[in-house]
């Protein structure tokens, strides 16, 4: 088979990796390069870096749904996306006469969207998995093709796509092997249990104490290790890449700095308590709380409340 590859974070890279070993990938499509922060210049996606590896044509548009040209006149016989990062338009759909196949992270049709994975992280969910699936016009709304899952406890999300990534490699490659000896298998979803799965913007970063400790590190847990969660503490943005709840007095005003935690900063929650583990303070590289308490953040203890 004759494959056109859509896929730009370091998630789909596993998966473009499988598909060079076992066939002919013509083309990698994936997103432009990116202005790095701090005069580093441009910063080339994960998928691309692998695609020159391996010396492999690559095309960066702008706007998929206006320039696709160099598709069509590939004439690819399956296009297999994984975590593109643009809508696919039905020119493109139309062109493969096998079909575009997606490999999505999430259990369809739960978690439609740009950000499943982290959404079902920050949800506290116990159980995630990919879906394999034909695409169609609509947002992660095609036939399902096969599922696979596993459960997860307190890992973050770099952890969790890692193992997510190569669920997916290994369920593609059980479904390309399907489709060669003619064997094809769709299920349409139910429409009554969809829900989705919003990308991820900066005010959904922010850290507010006002609400349950246990939803506060779910969050750092589905922002860790990017793009991170963050709280200000009078006045100091500061990045948290872990936590955990602690259980304390109800009647303490949200806010408050639990003192007891002589090396630790630990801040009442709406319920129960959170401690700030590895957290990086402005201008400086992540660290454990205790050096930090250390430091710099003994200024905060000399606070009773936030």
């Amino acid at each position: 088979m004759k494959i056109v590859f859509m896929g730009t974070p370091t998630f789909s890279v596993p998966i473009l990796e499988s598909l060079i070993n076992k066939y002919e990938v013509a083309l990698v499509v994936t997103q432009p390069d990116s202005v790095g922060k701090r005069g580093k210049g441009l910063i080339e996606s994960p998928v691309k870096k692998c695609a020159i590896a391996h010396n492999i044509a690559i095309f960066q548009p702008e706007r998929i749904r206006k320039d696709y040209d160099i598709i069509k006149s590939i004439n690819p016989d399956l296009i297999i996306t994984s975590a593109y990062g643009q809508i696919i338009p039905k020119g493109i759909l139309d062109i493969p006469k096998m079909g575009c196949i997606n490999v999505h992270g999430s259990l369809l049709p739960k978690y439609r969207g740009g950000a499943p994975i982290q959404r079902a992280i920050m949800n506290g969910d116990k159980e995630i998995g990919i879906t394999i699936m034909y695409m169609d016009e609509g947002m992660d709304s095609g036939d399902m093709i096969k599922k696979g899952s596993f459960e997860i406890s307190d890992e973050d999300f770099g952890t969790i796509n890692e193992k997510l990534s190569y669920l997916g490699r290994d369920l593609l490659m059980e479904v390309l092997s399907d489709l060669e000896k003619g064997i094809i298998n769709r299920y349409p979803q139910d429409t009554t249990l969809v829900t989705f799965a919003k990308i991820i913007k900066n005010e959904d970063r922010i850290i507010d104490l006002n609400n349950k400790a246990i939803d506060i590190h779910n969050k750092v847990r589905a922002l860790s290790p990017e793009p991170t969660a963050y709280i200000n503490i009078l006045g100091d943005e500061i990045k948290v890449f872990k936590t955990h709840v602690v259980k304390c007095d109800e009647k303490l005003e949200v806010g408050t700095i639990l003192k007891e935690f002589k090396n630790g900063l630990v801040l009442k929650c709406l319920e129960d308590a959170i401690s700030l583990d590895v957290i990086q303070y402005p201008g400086k590289n992540p660290m454990n709380i205790k050096d930090f308490m250390n430091g710099k953040g003994r200024k905060y203890l000399e606070n009773s409340k936030l």
